[in-house]
């Protein structure tokens, strides 16, 4: 052994490292620009919101969901996940800004229902909703609130 090389061993030249600094600087920009668009899209470069963190104890805790109104006059809250609508909660949530904006996007959840479900009845009205649970000192206060953030009536 000299000089720290070992019989046998590869040294790794200066394309070898420079093409692995490349691939690192990669990975760092598409986490960044993930992070920075705040999109689910960009997965698994995007942001890192989804996963749990630790809530205090005197906070609100938010859920979003999707109720809709079906032409069978029911109303269900609509399943956010592949095997449902075709859609994940993450990505409602991450969305949720936008959809607000634009309550149209709601059809594609109503388009993703009806293609994966065509014997259920079918979705006619969309309400995007949040709910809100307080916390206080650790513990549930009351039921939880709900807000209509946006209502879409679907397209045929």
């Amino acid at each position: 052994m000299t000089d720290g090389v070992r019989a046998g061993d590869v040294r790794l030249g200066r394309i070898g490292k420079g093409v692995r600094v490349a691939v690192a600087l990669a990975g760092i920009g598409l986490l960044i620009n993930g992070s920075v668009r705040a999109s689910d899209d960009a997965w698994p470069f995007g942001p890192m919101s989804q996963y749990a963190g630790s809530v205090a104890d005197d906070a609100a805790i938010t859920f979003t969901r999707i109720s809709a109104l079906t032409d069978a006059s029911t109303t269900v809250d609509v399943p956010l996940n592949i095997e449902g609508a075709g859609v994940a909660r993450a990505e409602i949530e991450a969305r949720t800004g936008e959809i607000v904006k634009d309550p149209s996007l709601l059809q594609q959840v109503a388009d993703g229902w009806a293609r994966k479900h065509p014997d259920k009845p079918r979705y006619v009205k969309l309400e995007l909703i949040r709910d809100t649970t307080q916390l206080v000192k650790g513990r549930v206060e009351g039921p939880p609130t709900s807000e209509v953030l946006a209502t879409w009536e679907v397209r045929k």
